[in-house]
């Protein structure tokens, strides 16, 4: 039989009653129904990726075009990170998601080959904005493991697991019958098979020899022509690379013993020279001992001096724990280069593509698991280039992110120059190498503050540095209540106006930082300590246990001591329960403080009676009322960060009075007596309340509320939604017990019904989707402001909705958006603070305010949003006036009201994936597209929407994704990004010399056509590989045709470089014919000079 339950009728109730009070007609003299015109309409919105910023997630390949200057990273989930010039970078992704195994650029032609672990080969064309695939060929008998292409050929050599070696035309993506088997090329010289081919590479001086690695050891020089073997080269250690020098006279293998072999290429039998780089060398003349596998070696040659051999791995096995090391070997030096995270790679970047010319090496670019490091070779002591890409955004893991796209203008030069200052020094004084691409718009409009499609990290603030650091074992913060890092950051809150900035941390504290320009040194860190708990006292003797830490009398010159390093003397602290003890211990020696963000206050929740403080989980910051407030499960608090003193500590319930819907008793464990008294007539203009709620400074109050609790709660208090169940029915008593603060909003406006004049007030939203107001009465601005308290007093107000509350916003009558009240930025620190001040507060607009300008009898409309439904009210009478249910089967992840088009509108991520936007106030659905159904719980931490049609989420650990929601950014999108291809003239190759060319000495070109072409090589087996077109190619042409410069363009370009090559070729031909004019005359002149003469006579 179905259990009935009263309470769910009473709700049902309940919500009829509100729901028909709703729609009933407002009361005369207001203008709730007045329509408000709506300009945003459905055709305003459509969703598109635009960049993709951060470091390449599980980097697996690289390559570099050194014409072009253009680097490409693959990775382990198929994508490709393409870099130019900083503001120029490009993402696109391969449909299969396979592991990028080798990346290989047709050096200068705007095309780039990919190599997947699932075998098969792809071809991109990068002379679009966005890079699409030509063709790809999927193998089906064979897997791939290495592939080269030489420069200006476009015949692909591909090497198999199998140890084959088939050839590929890159322009039309077919399969060569020219085929190098593994047993003809070894022949006799090994009875087992050699193992997969590990290094193709032609000869630099003669393409028609190509050298063949295979993972036993043996190296073959293949003869293209005479299809057969000219030599082969034999040791006993499997190879992971090879590298010619570039006479082609020598070529040098790094093995898995971690040694190196130069061999001649005319002396198969044994290396020339055998090195280990990182051996001990015994005395005896016995084998160095082995070391760890040398995974890459690079053989570079300089005209004036000698070659450089750089190789990664190889160390000795004693070095235990050592870092991974890149060496780089110059003449009889040895330098190793430790690096952070292990080598997924490295390139080192030359004056010249033509492999047969001296090398002339400046740079190495290494790729590492989580960095990219470029390292001057030029210069002594190798430095490494300051990396201008934000590839560092992962530094520590993220793990919450705010997006704020229309800010003042003077606040990212400011927090420029303070960041500029924490660079670190000794970097190379070169420009930065991978120079290529060109800006689009967006990246040239981001000088004058307009553009987005660069990303650039401006400052970087430690909040950890406030605490004390852990010298042992015994004084490592206490992680109770976090498996994870106890300085993790939660949330923030930032105004960009007075650029006041709170940060919440997991171990329930939260830090208020003001910005200053100037250098100070804190003495002693302002502290507060909280008890937020949700028990209620003896009501009858209400003691002053310590609930914010104890304050002086005096208001003028507030003081903080250091927080207590052990539980303070309470009741329960011989039982060896912990009381009253933050979970981090704030610095006590004085901080020096760097320009940029300073400390002003630190908050911490304190345990209680043995019960760790609740994560904090949402948090609001208003510079004109110099107020902080924060929730937990437990309760709210606000806290005045001017006169430094707890304003208000109040439990959940507390906060709803005689009001709660669910007629909850807060209980404690430990006591059951049922309370007696407590706030629990909390009505409109109720003084005892406000009483109260004074600032601690007049009269010191006392409130413990506790119910049982988890002592380890969910490690993202804010993802405590995901876990918990999202039935609409809110009546069981867990449920009850844990209604936690979701949302803060400060705002100028009506806090209770039928007020006339729009007011201070702090609104709050719960996990029960219940929405509170607070009223605050400031003091006048000022002297009065440090001296006199600001009186708090919850009003009564109470709106409901199903689901959690995850937003607010309040719109004037004419349906703009009411910014919160700000106060200017000033300069905290200058000499003459107040008059610093009073210029700011002269400076500041009289529209910041609301409340001063307020019309008698004007109206505002609250948009609350919860994760179920949105509703927009009217107020001062508070009658719902619009309401839209967002989702029935799934809940909102994140809720923003955000500006765009001159207009305003509610954006919504749910956890199916969808993206939703609805106009205001009339809550009509604009936009509904599924996106990205939830897979992370990181993308439901980080996902954020701003102005102007932007949003952006963590779409791996180390990379943010950019999104636009808008139609117009969407059409001009293409002309904002930067472009890859530029058409630069590709360097003349090296001078034979007259010897040379005289005697043959110089490099041996090859008919590569003639060879591998269908009519001398044949067809290739059909079952071998399967081609596939691309996308690419209409794609491609919109692409371009939309870009800014077009195909038409680069038609013109091609048709200039055609036109100057002919008339470069008219030119030669017109000196060849007069150089043959000449000898002409010259040869006839010397027949009738020697015409009538004997032979005797010459």
């Amino acid at each position: 039989m179905k259990k009935f339950n009263i309470r769910k009728v009473l709700d049902g109730l309940t919500a009829a009653s509100s729901s028909s009070s709703s729609s009933a007609p407002p009361p005369p003299g207001t203008r709730e129904n007045d329509a408000i015109p709506e300009s945003l309409q459905s055709e305003h919105f459509q969703l598109c990726k635009t960049v993709r910023h951060g470091f390449p997630y599980q980097p697996s390949a690289m390559s570099f075009d050194p014409v072009q200057k253009i680097l490409a990273i693959g990775t382990q989930t198929g994508a490709l990170r393409l870099f130019g010039r900083p503001g120029v970078e490009c993402y696109c992704q391969h449909d299969s998601g396979a592991a990028v195994i080798q990346l290989q650029f047709l050096i200068n032609e705007g095309a780039l080959v990919s190599a997947l672990a699932d075998d098969s080969i792809h071809l991109w064309n990068l002379r679009q904005k966005r890079p699409a695939v030509l063709h790809s060929l999927k193998f089906n008998r064979e897997r791939i493991t290495f592939c080269h292409l030489p420069f200006q050929s476009k015949w692909l050599y591909i090497g198999t697991e199998r140890g084959n070696i088939h050839i590929v035309n890159v322009e039309s993506f077919t399969l060569s019958g020219y085929v190098i088997m593994w047993n003809k090329a070894i022949e006799l010289s090994s009875k087992a098979h050699p193992g997969p081919v590990v290094h193709i590479s032609d000869n630099p001086m003669d393409e028609g020899k190509l050298i063949i690695g295979f993972e036993s050891g043996i190296v073959v020089l293949w003869d293209l022509k005479s299809k057969k073997a000219d030599y082969r080269y034999t040791y006993d250690e499997a190879i992971h690379s090879v590298a010619w020098h570039h006479e082609g006279k020598q070529f040098i293998c790094s093995h898995s013993d971690g040694t190196l072999t130069i061999w001649n290429v005319k002396s198969p039998g044994k290396p020339a020279q055998t090195i280990t780089p990182h051996g001990k060398q015994p005395k005896d003349g016995k084998k160095p001992e082995p070391c760890k596998p040398i995974l890459k070696v690079e053989y570079k040659t300089t005209r004036a001096g000698d070659p450089f051999m750089i190789l990664s791995g190889g160390l000795s096995y004693d070095t235990v724990g050592r870092r991974p090391c890149l060496t780089v070997m110059h003449g009889k030096s040895t330098a190793v280069l430790e690096m952070d995270y292990p080598i997924v790679d490295f390139l080192t970047l030359c004056e010249t593509p033509y492999p047969n010319d001296f090398q002339e090496p400046y740079a190495v670019v290494v790729l590492l698991e989580k960095d990219l490091v470029v390292i001057d070779l030029a210069q002594n002591g190798y430095p490494i280039f300051e990396n201008p890409y934000p590839l560092t955004i992962h530094e520590s893991p993220v793990t919450c992110c705010e997006y704020f796209a229309d800010c003042p203008v003077d606040i990212i030069p400011a927090l420029y120059s303070v960041g500029s200052r924490q660079k670190r020094q000794g970097y190379s004084k070169k420009e930065w190498p991978i120079s290529g691409g060109n800006w689009g718009l967006g990246t040239q409009r981001r000088v004058g503050g307009k553009g987005w499609v660069m990303l650039q990290v401006l400052y970087k603030l430690k909040t950890a540095k406030v605490f004390e650091k852990s010298r042992n074992k015994e004084d490592k913060p206490c992680t109770d209540i976090v498996d994870e890092d106890p300085f993790a950051i939660q949330i923030m809150s930032w105004c960009a106006e007075s650029r006041m900035l709170c940060v919440a941390g997991v171990s329930a504290h939260v830090i208020v930082y003001r910005f200053s320009k100037q250098e100070v040194t804190t003495e002693v860190v302002q502290l507060l300590e909280v008890r937020l708990q949700y028990e209620l006292n003896d009501a009858d003797s209400p003691e002053t246990a310590a609930e914010q830490q104890s304050l002086p009398g005096s208001t003028s010159s507030p003081q903080t001591s250091a927080p207590p390093s052990h539980p303070s003397t309470s009741s329960s602290s011989s039982d060896g329960i912990r009381d009253n003890v933050p979970c981090l211990k704030v610095r006590s020696a004085p901080l020096k403080q760097s320009p940029g963000y300073q400390v002003e206050l630190v908050v911490q929740l304190v345990w209680v009676s043995g019960e760790p403080p609740q994560q904090v989980t949402s948090l609001a910051v208003n510079s004109s009322y110099g107020l902080m407030a924060f929730g937990n499960s437990n309760g709210l608090a606000i806290v005045d960060y001017l006169q430094k003193t707890v304003l208000l500590n109040l439990g959940t319930v507390e906060l709803y009075g005689s009001n709660d819907p669910y007629q909850r008793q807060p209980r404690s464990p430990r006591k059951s007596r049922q309370p007696s008294g407590g706030l629990c007539d909390i009505s409109e203009g109720s003084t005892t309340s406000e009483d109260r709620c004074k600032s601690p400074t007049s009269a010191k109050m006392s409130r413990k509320l506790s119910l049982p609790t988890e002592l380890k709660p969910d490690l993202d208090a804010r993802d405590t939604s995901f876990s918990r169940s999202r039935s609409s029915s809110v009546t069981s008593i867990d449920k009850e017990a844990r209604e936690a603060i979701t949302a803060l909003h400060f705002a100028d406006t009506f806090a209770r019904k039928g007020e006339n004049c729009a007011a201070p007030t702090l609104w709050v939203g719960t996990s029960l989707g219940t929405v509170l107001a607070v009223a605050l009465s400031l003091p006048p601005a000022g002297e009065q402001r440090l001296l006199q308290p600001v009186i708090v007093s919850p009003s009564g107000t109470q709106i409901r909705l199903k689901g959690s509350i995850l937003r607010m916003a309040f719109l004037d009558s004419v349906g703009a958006i009411l910014p919160p009240a700000h106060e200017a930025w000033y300069e905290p620190n200058a000499p003459d603070e107040r008059e610093e001040r009073e210029k700011a507060r002269k400076r500041r607009p009289v529209s910041v305010s609301p409340s001063a300008s307020q019309e008698l009898g004007e109206i505002h409309y609250a948009v609350v949003c919860s994760e179920k439904q949105a509703k927009v009210l009217a107020l001062p009478s508070q009658s719902c006036v619009f309401k839209h249910n967002i989702t029935e089967t799934s809940f909102v992840l994140r809720s923003d009201v955000v500006q765009m088009s001159g207009s305003v509108c509610v954006t919504c991520f749910c956890a199916n994936g969808h993206i939703m936007a609805l106009s205001l106030p009339s809550l009509r659905p604009l936009l509904d597209v599924n996106y990205l159904p939830l897979t992370d719980m990181r993308i439901a931490r980080t996902f954020c929407f701003s102005n102007n049609g932007q949003a952006m989420y963590l779409t791996s650990p180390t990379e943010i994704q950019r999104i636009t929601y808008s139609q117009e950014t969407c059409e001009n999108l293409q002309e904002m990004l930067g472009e890859l291809f530029t058409p630069v003239e590709t360097p003349e190759a090296p001078n034979r010399g007259f010897f040379k060319g005289l005697f043959g000495g110089g490099a041996q070109s090859l008919d590569r056509e003639e060879l591998f072409g269908e009519s001398a090589a044949g067809k290739a087996s059909r079952s071998l590989a399967q081609h596939i077109p691309g996308p690419g190619g209409i794609e491609g042409m919109k692409g371009a045709a939309s870009g800014v410069v077009g195909e038409l363009a680069r038609a013109r370009i091609a048709l200039d470089e055609r036109g100057q090559k002919l008339s470069e070729l008219e030119e030669r031909t017109a000196a060849m014919m007069a150089s043959a004019d000449s000898f002409s005359k010259h040869a006839h002149d010397m027949m009738l000079k020697c015409k009538d003469k004997k032979w005797y006579q010459f």
